[in-house]
């Protein structure tokens, strides 16, 4: 018997138990007086996942819950699954009741090397999630840190310019997506590392940018084992595995980096040049807190989670920017009164431009980074009169909410002035704009993302005029998502710049 014959085999001796089981809990007392949310009926042995057929499940699920309603039960394989669709209802659950949906469920491909075991994305809420949490914000992502690698970021973004003033002189298309991808990474690594990765745009840095895309696609694959966790063994897709060499790759590389920096601090000593340092120092002082091992994993996070969603937001942010020509002119003119046009753009200059933060808010709200606040109840909850049983995973439709018409008049439509007045920000605390999620796990990259992606559109719009490659005209530009780990444009964005 081969081998998808013994696993179709187990499948369907697996449905008939469960089965059985089900029919007995409906018959039982106790689940009678559970109420569940409502929900679409779910077939043997896949459950509801057929509902997701098309590769785009926030698309799906928003349009189930217009007939079953912002909150619902379904059975994606053998997990319970609840799904928010409703800012007021992700309030309850995401503020009100923070804790009890604090957890994260973990795809199996993320166990891979053991990283979810170190990772401050999907520790469960504990001391152990606390204390990384708190070096990695001390460390990274503090205000005093952040103007303190003020400089670097400058730069870096002064050499995307350079990049596309290349370009342009040779009359070239900019993959925007990819090019800001390689800005946010080549930060990231001299954040962290004190050095270059070499040119950000040559082909020696090609190794590392390469492993990081795998990386992020293999993480944003469907997997059946985290529908049928009895998979996990069988690994059927071959996801864990992939994982596992890529994730082999990074950590050896880290190590040696690692390595290189004691024997340097052997000769100069501890200095806080870089987060390397900063972490190697709390590792030496206060070794219950962070080793060897939590400081191989703290990076792979950091690379892994920090470069796609600006990346993502920014070629959005253009796209929309160019298929809506006279709201990328409002930008452009606000930029050429507050700064000067060709001028190079500051941090402190994005406070004087707020039609430029309307743009970036009204991009987060259409096109947030990922398309769901993903949690995981580890006892049975009551969410608005509805029982959420133990061990249910909580989807919360951030995509859809962005959208909501009883929210956002013309929701579809992408128009930055509906911020001109309205109080609301992205910071997690206004549930009608969570992109970077909300509560005690919030995204703790978030000022360093509402530092970056401004400036970098900024800059983008007041060094160079934007035409689409090919002659595209800007109401044809194709605006299809791709979802994964981000949700990023099906086609990339290619637009050639021309200097003003």
């Amino acid at each position: 018997m081969d081998f998808q014959s013994i696993v179709l085999a187990t499948l369907l001796a697996w449905t008939f138990v469960h089965g059985l089981c089900l029919l007995a809990k409906r018959c039982s007392t106790s689940s009678l007086a559970k109420k569940l949310p409502p929900g679409p009926f779910p077939l043997p042995i896949i459950g509801n996942l057929h509902h997701l057929l098309g590769g785009q499940p926030h698309k799906s699920l928003a349009l189930l819950a217009q007939k079953y309603g912002p909150v619902m039960n379904l059975k994606l394989g053998m997990i319970n699954t609840v799904v928010i669709s409703s800012s007021t209802i992700a309030k309850e659950a995401l503020q009100n009741q923070d804790l009890l949906f604090s957890s994260r469920p973990i795809p199996d491909a993320l166990r891979a090397h053991n990283h979810s075991q170190f990772s401050v994305i999907w520790l469960p809420v504990s001391s152990k999630w606390r204390t990384l949490r708190k070096i990695m914000i001390s460390t990274i992502f503090s205000g005093a840190k952040l103007d303190t690698n003020q400089q670097l970021r400058v730069r870096k973004i002064q050499e995307l310019i350079i990049y596309c003033q290349n370009k342009s002189h040779v009359g070239e298309a900019v993959d925007l997506g990819r090019a800001a991808f390689r800005t946010t990474l080549n930060l990231l690594w001299n954040t962290i590392f004190s050095k270059d990765l070499a040119d950000p745009y040559s082909d020696s840095a090609k190794e590392f940018k390469e492993l990081v895309w795998k990386i992020m696609e293999e993480a944003g694959k469907p997997n059946l084992v985290d529908h049928f966790p009895f998979l996990e063994k069988f690994d059927p897709q071959g996801s864990r595995r992939r994982m596992t060499g890529y994730f082999t790759q990074g950590l050896e590389l880290f190590n040696e980096l690692i390595d290189e920096r004691l024997e340097e601090r052997k000769v100069r000593g501890s200095r806080n040049v870089d987060v390397l340092d900063l972490l190697l120092n709390i590792s030496q002082e206060r070794p219950e807190e962070i080793d060897r091992t939590q400081i191989l994993h703290v990076c792979l996070d950091l690379f892994v989670a920090g470069t796609d969603t600006s990346s993502s937001t920014l070629e959005w942010a253009i796209a929309e920017l160019l298929k809506n020509p006279n709201i990328m002119a409002k930008a452009q003119a606000e930029l050429a009164d507050v700064i000067g046009k060709g001028k190079q753009l500051r941090e402190a200059d994005v406070t004087h431009l707020p039609y430029l933060q309307c743009v970036i808010k009204e991009t987060l709200r259409i096109h947030p980074p990922t398309p769901f606040i993903m949690r995981k109840v580890e006892q049975d909850v009551t969410l608005c009169g509805y029982t959420i049983p133990k061990d249910s995973q909580v989807l919360a439709n951030v995509w859809a909410i962005g959208r909501d018409s009883s929210i956002w008049e013309n929701p579809l439509t992408f128009n930055p002035e509906r911020f001109w007045n309205l109080q609301v920000d992205v910071k997690g605390q206004d549930f009608e704009l969570i992109p970077f999620g909300t509560g005690r796990r919030i995204c703790p990259a978030l000022p360093m993302a509402m530092r970056m992606v401004p400036i970098m559109v900024g800059s983008l719009l007041n060094s160079f005029q934007w035409k689409l490659d090919g002659d595209i005209a800007p109401m044809d530009l194709d605006m299809e998502e791709k979802s994964g780990i981000t949700l990023t444009k099906a086609q990339p964005l290619r637009a050639i710049p021309i200097p003003f």
